[in-house]
């Protein structure tokens, strides 16, 4: 029996290993195809390759890789994995088989329910949460079984403790991996991040000023070019287009300058009540402009210290992304939302415009990359960086035509 429980549990470790060795670099849009088709060939091997008990009962690992799928992909992801378990199980056929078909249908119908709640916890509550559930199977399976028992003896004791020990103890061991590989991409996408973001601070910092010297004495000469009288309309014109031009390139200028360090007269040490409300009334013209409504909510006490020009010009960014996300949809209402939570400042800042894919947001962030027509992205860029000078995060849930949501959080820090 032990030498049958290890090699079920070697068939819950295979897709975790595959993925680890082949699978973790590739884009996260590919994974989930593979991951499902793995947790299938493992879910066939443990109904193949069962765990024969002395007492003349079996049982098999078969339900852990479907209870993660249905928590991480939901019915989406599962329902492949419900017709595959139960085809193969009317073809093993045997005693049993129809509440096998009853049991996978109620795990099928409620577990995915719980898919959007799931993902939103942290790493240890899902990892709680799946043995949780686990659990409540395990309690109705043997509950099912106690059936075949003319009483409670204890033999039955001792199939219900094995069984619920054995898928407990394995699914618990298999979320601690999981969690731990999610866990292990998130540091380095964000370590990456970080590095570009510092490059670019470099970069800016030392090229900016640089070009922005020989761009203000060429506007000035243009200037009085323009006002001299010995030159036509149509070459006025040319200067007025070349002047144009300037004013967008030192524009583009300052959108690097705000990569560099943050500036010590600019430091402040507050509760962001005076930035998030000037930012807010700055934005409110454009936003009616956009029939967009604009709710406004603070009840944050935590004070931190930052660059004011740059937090300012951050949510600026944002909230302009939001209103311009509205305006294909005819307008609509941008939230945004400053409280607090254990010693971390939160800036939601949510919209109902036309949202983003996840492979739009894996992207954000990434110089040059826009998903407006005529965008540079230096805007999300500079919001990064921002936040990253902050020691903070930003976390973006999106749905395509629902709207965004952007969560930033910073922790509190010593003035």
């Amino acid at each position: 029996m032990l030498e049958t429980l290890l090699l079920n549990f070697l068939f819950l470790l295979i897709p975790v290993l595959i993925f680890l060795i082949f699978f973790e670099h590739r884009p996260h849009s590919n994974n989930k195809f593979v991951l499902v088709l793995l947790s299938a060939v493992t879910m066939i091997l443990c109904i193949t390759m069962p765990i024969k008990i002395k007492l003349g009962f079996i049982i098999d690992l078969r339900y852990i890789p479907f209870i993660i799928v249905a928590l991480y992909g939901g019915y989406k992801a599962v329902w492949p994995l419900y017709i595959l378990l139960n085809l193969y199980r009317f073809y093993v056929g045997g005693e049993g088989t129809f509440h096998s078909f009853l049991f996978s249908t109620i795990i099928f119908t409620l577990i995915p329910l719980f898919n959007r709640k799931f993902i939103k916890l942290s790493s240890k509550k899902r990892v709680l949460f799946a043995g949780f559930v686990c659990s409540l199977i395990a309690c109705i399976y043997l509950t099912s079984l106690s059936t075949f028992f003319n009483s409670l003896n204890s033999e039955f004791w001792y199939v219900a403790l094995l069984t619920f020990m054995t898928n407990v103890g394995a699914i618990l061991i298999i979320m601690i991996l999981i969690e731990q590989i999610i866990a292990n991409i998130k540091n380095r996408e964000q370590f990456v991040h970080s590095e570009r973001l510092n490059v670019v601070s470099e970069l800016s910092a030392s090229v900016s000023h640089e070009i922005r010297n020989p761009l203000t004495v060429t506007s000035g000469f243009l200037q009085l070019l323009k006002q001299s009288t010995t030159i036509s309309n149509e070459d006025k014109r040319y200067i007025d287009l070349s002047l144009q031009e300037l004013h967008r390139a030192e524009k583009i200028v300052s959108d690097y300058l705000s990569f560099a360090k943050p500036q010590s007269e600019n430091m402040v040490y507050s509760n962001l009540f005076t930035e998030t409300e000037y930012t807010k009334d700055l934005i409110i013209p454009f936003a009616t402009m956009h029939q967009v409504e604009v709710q406004f909510h603070f009840t944050n006490t935590l004070f931190t210290r930052y660059d004011r020009n740059q937090i300012q010009q951050c949510l600026i960014n944002l909230y302009k992304n939001g209103i311009e996300a509205m305006k294909e949809t005819g307008g609509g209402t941008l939230t945004i939302d400053i409280s607090e939570k254990k010693q971390k400042i939160l800036i939601k800042i949510q919209d109902t415009g036309i949202g983003m894919t996840r492979d739009q947001i894996s992207h954000l962030g990434q110089p040059y990359y826009s998903t407006k027509e005529k965008g540079t992205g230096l805007g999300m860029l500079m919001v990064y960086s921002t936040i990253n000078k902050l020691k903070g995060s930003i976390d973006i849930e999106s749905r395509k035509g629902k709207g965004t949501t952007f969560l930033i959080t910073i922790p509190v820090l010593e003035a």
